[in-house]
This record gives structure tokens, sequence and C-alpha cells, in this order.
């Protein structure tokens, strides 16, 4: 089974778990119900905006999307390359550690996540602008910077590829 077909059972899995039908997801997530329906069935390659809008919508991590996968999968979005590497769940929280790319000259903005959402980036080369929209933070290698994933944010490369460790810790 290919990574369109695994991320589409799973997504549906998760619907069906909260008794939510394809049309209510399609409607809270802003996907719409051709896509979500090519994407469940395994027929069409998820984005990394189109799995956040569901996971969201869904209140769910990103991760319960990408959990149990045969293999680490990049999810691709406008400017982001990103592989899950860790989930490590605690009490109150669910953190996920993703291996992200964005890519030269690129920009994201990446809609806002589950209330209390917040991400962290670690700059191993390249110089990113990342974080909210009125105030985003340039930070090169070694570098990191944090802001609140519950609003829109940006990601973005200016001048060549970054490659960084991403964070992001959810509420539970």
């Amino acid at each position: 089974m290919d990574l369109a077909a695994r991320v589409g059972l799973r997504v549906r899995e998760l619907r069906e778990a909260q008794g939510v039908s394809l049309s209510e997801l399609a409607r809270r997530s802003s996907v719409g119900k051709a896509t979500l329906s090519e994407l469940e069935g395994g027929r069409r390659n998820p984005t990394l905006e189109t799995l956040y809008a569901l996971t969201t919508a869904l209140k769910v991590p990103l991760s319960a999307a990408l959990l149990d996968l045969a293999s680490p999968a990049t999810i691709s979005g406008d400017a982001v390359d990103a592989v899950l590497i860790e989930r490590f769940e605690a009490d109150d929280t669910v953190s996920e550690t993703y291996r992200v790319r964005i890519r030269a000259g690129a920009s994201q903005v990446s809609a806002a996540h589950t209330a209390g959402t917040t991400e962290h980036l670690i700059v191993l080369a390249g110089t990113a602008r990342v974080g909210g929209l009125s105030a985003p933070a340039l930070i090169g290698p070694g570098m990191h910077a944090s802001w609140a994933a519950d609003v829109p944010h940006l990601y973005e490369a200016p001048s060549g590829d970054v490659e960084a460790l991403l964070i992001v810790r959810y509420p539970q």
C-alpha cells in the first residue's frame, strides 16, 4: 500500500472513530468533499496543508494521521517538506518532532492549529523566517524560534534551503 493509501485510510479511521461524516469533515476543514473522498480512497496524495486542516478539524495532532506507517513519510506543503521523527505523549500534551526542509525562495502560511498549540524550530543549516505573521523571526544555524501556532504562521527560506528540526506541542 502506498503513502497516499495509508494516510487516506488513517484519516478515514480518525473520522469514523469520532462519528463524523465525510460531508461534516469537509465542512469543518474547508477541504472539498471530493478532495476528501479521493484522499480517503488513496487516489490523491495529501499535502501538509490538507492534513493539517483535517487533523485540526478533528482536534487531533498531525501525527495521528502519520502513525503506524511502514516507514517515515515525507509530507510536503507549499514550502515545507516534513518527516515525522518522534511523537511523545504526556498527561497534558502531545509533542511531535519533525525533520523539515524549507525550500529556497519558498513561502508558506500555515493555518491556525488547535488552541494552545506551540511550535519551536531549531535551524541546522540556512536562514529561515518563521513565526507569527505580524512579527516573524529571522534565524540562522544554531538558532531557534518559538511561536503560538494556534494563529496563522509563516515558514520562509529567503536565501537557500533551510534544514531544521520542528517541535510541535499540542495540549491534550
